[in-house]
Formats: C-alpha cells, structure tokens, sequence
C-alpha cells in the first residue's frame, strides 16, 4: 500500500539511522517537511487562543516542548516548537467541541504518527493511556526513538505490555483493539488518512465503529 513518496521517505529514514544521526532527526529537511510546522504566524493565533482559556495551565504544560531530536522552538513562545503548539490547538479545540475531559481518554489509535510527537503529548495528559500508532516500518523507528529517550514505555511488538504500542500490521491492530475494548476510546489521523489509498482507508475506518471519538 506504499506509495512512491512513502518508498522514498522510508528509504531515508533507514540512512539516517545507518547514519548516526539520529539524535537530531528533526533538524534534517525531509523529516521536517513530512512532520513538523515551523515558525508560522497563523501559529501566533493559535497559541493566543488557548493562552485566553481559563484552563491555561492545563495546556501549558503540553505545550512545553522537549528536547528529543532537537525540535526547532518558536521565536514568540521559546518554550514550545510551532508543531507542539499546532497539534496542541487541536486537542484544545476538540475538548472544547466535544466538551470531554481529555484525561478521561485511555485508549488512542492513531493512524500516522508524525514522530511520536502526538502520541508524548498524550501520555502528559494521562500517564496511563494506551497509545496505538499505526504507520510505516521505518517511521516507527524513529517513533521508538523518541518516545524511548522520553522515558515512556513503548514496544514494537504487541506481546509485551506497554503503554505505546507501534505496529504495522492489520492483524496486530485487531489483536490490540479486541484488546482493549472496553477502553474508552479515540481515533485520531491527522492529514494520514488523505494520504493513503482509498481502499486501504476503508480498511483502517472499519476497524473504529466502536471508537467513542473520532479526531480527523
């Protein structure tokens, strides 16, 4: 189901691995261009949203962003990097649409997980959530690597217990699924699902009839 670009990409990721660099994965343009929004304005905007809400402190401290790979920080708000801010100011927005109380969420799917980014942010708000990333061989590694350096238990491999899971395998994700059943859950794709074939969509969207919200 890979397309070129993702064959292109992925071959990459394998040479910065075999490289060595990847302590500063996030410094290097292809990796930028497919995950990570710099210094924007309409950021500026976003981030003055959630700075107006009286659950400030809340949101401030998924803001804080880390120093794995080296993330490139925002010049208004050092603290935090214009891609934590953006994928903040979703999860800002849907708590507020769904009025949910995000720490109340112990099971998310995400297809397509960026580098993991997502995925820490979650594990601030409950610190024993069950995280699902479904996405290509090469980017789970990288995936691994940060959340890893983050101190937060992740696993290639769904035999062992974890608090992150990284798969590639549609057999994988019905294992984990049945699972955690019970869970109350979230599907989560940000952009992925558009870059995928229609078909292999629908195979992804007939695994999440029971998610109890869906963030697309």
């Amino acid at each position: 189901n890979l397309t070129n670009t993702h064959k292109i990409f992925s071959s990459k990721i394998y040479k910065l691995i075999l490289s060595g660099e990847i302590r500063s994965f996030l410094k290097f343009g292809f990796i930028q261009q497919m995950f990570f929004i710099h210094n924007r304005l309409f950021i500026f905007r976003e981030l003055l949203e959630i700075y107006r809400d009286k659950k400030f402190f809340f949101w401030k401290k998924i803001l804080k962003e880390d120093n794995v790979g080296f993330p490139l920080r925002y010049f208004l708000y050092p603290k935090s990097s214009g891609n934590r801010i953006h994928q903040t100011y979703h999860l800002f927005h849907f708590n507020k649409f769904e009025k949910n109380n995000l720490k109340k969420i112990d099971l998310v799917f995400e297809f397509g997980g960026g580098y993991g980014n997502m995925a820490r942010m979650f594990q601030k708000i409950n610190p024993n959530i069950i995280y699902i990333i479904f996405d290509t061989r090469p980017v789970s590694l990288i995936q691994w690597y940060y959340l890893s350096v983050l101190k937060i238990k992740v696993s290639l491999s769904t035999n062992s217990i974890s608090s992150v899971y990284l798969i590639n395998d549609f057999r994988d994700l019905k294992k984990l699924l049945k699972k955690y059943k019970n869970k109350n859950s979230l599907f989560l794709a940000n952009l992925s699902l558009s870059e995928v074939p229609i078909v292999f969509r629908k195979k992804i969207l007939k695994n999440i009839n029971s998610f109890n919200y869906r963030l697309i």
